[in-house]
């Protein structure tokens, strides 16, 4: 079986990932493979170098990802040029990796964590996605406190994703992580104990 693991930014889906795997769950980060697809020697990085010039990379032949989103932030047209690159490649390997871990592993669970999941379109590839459920006005709060922006940073954070009420409505499975860590792991385990295996 596997799921897409999804949420707001600063909902909790780091926590939530853990404690699946420290259940027995196969975790599959989606930022590790998008960081993955642009290693020296990729056609990921070939096509980036392509497109954007050498001043994106290092001198030792690495992506320069401050170079990168400097060039792309706030121009959308290359902002999709280099998401046209990214997009079928990360998902190409996401899906692959599915495919590997379910093959070694049929009696687990398989959990891919995608920070934009419905955003990107991933929902086709999972049998349930679960979201990770903290309302907005907690969030902005989160946001303030965890990395120190002021309300008008945080409100730009999340205006960048898909409402956490819309995730939520679409989600199959939601945990809901505004109470207590105690609280927030007993609806994972409850899910875990839910979920059959042949």
């Amino acid at each position: 079986m596997n799921i897409g693991l999804t949420g707001g930014i600063a909902c909790g889906k780091s926590t939530v990932a853990a404690k699946l795997v420290q259940l027995g769950a196969i975790l599959i980060d989606a930022d590790v493979i998008a960081r993955e697809v642009v290693l020296p020697g990729t056609p990921g990085l070939q096509q980036i170098k392509e497109r954007f010039g050498q001043e994106v990379l290092n001198e030792d032949g690495t992506l320069n990802r401050k170079a990168l989103g400097s060039l792309v932030f706030g121009n959308e047209v290359k902002r999709l040029a280099l998401n046209a690159i990214l997009h079928p490649l990360i998902r190409a390997r996401i899906e692959s990796r599915m495919t590997e871990e379910q093959l070694a592993n049929p009696d687990k669970l398989v959990v891919v964590d995608i920070p934009l999941l419905y955003e990107s379109g991933y929902e086709v590839i999972f049998e349930q996605v679960m979201v990770v459920y903290i309302p907005r006005d907690k969030q902005i709060e989160r946001l303030m406190s965890r990395d120190g922006y002021n309300i008008e940073e945080a409100e730009s954070r999340l205006h960048s994703q898909m409402n956490i009420e819309e995730k939520r409505q679409r989600a199959d499975i939601v945990i809901d992580n505004r109470g207590s860590i105690e609280a927030t792991e007993e609806q994972i385990e409850t899910f875990w104990k839910g979920i059959a295996f042949e």
